[in-house]
């Protein structure tokens, strides 16, 4: 497979598991309501894409750096809306 056609299904993967966030971000935003979020589970979530945004500059990945970065700052907005308003 070329390689422009990989890092398109990789840019288009990215999409969607990053936009995925948005609505709960959004919600959360709007309504300051996190008692139905697992803190445990945004915790790990968090964690886990930071190291992903790590592997994929050390291994110059663009779609997964791209794709890591914005959903940890959505997610981490999350997780601190979660933990300031419980």
């Amino acid at each position: 497979m070329e390689p422009f056609v990989i890092k398109l299904i990789g840019f288009a993967a990215a999409t969607c598991t990053t936009a995925a966030y948005a609505p709960q971000a959004i919600k959360v935003w709007k309504t300051r309501s996190t008692g139905d979020i697992s803190l445990g589970m945004f915790l790990v979530m968090v964690l886990g894409l930071a190291l992903w945004l790590v592997y994929g500059l050390l291994s110059g990945d663009v779609p997964l750096v791209a794709a890591n970065a914005v959903t940890m700052v959505l997610a981490g907005g999350i997780l601190f809306m979660k933990l300031k308003y419980g």
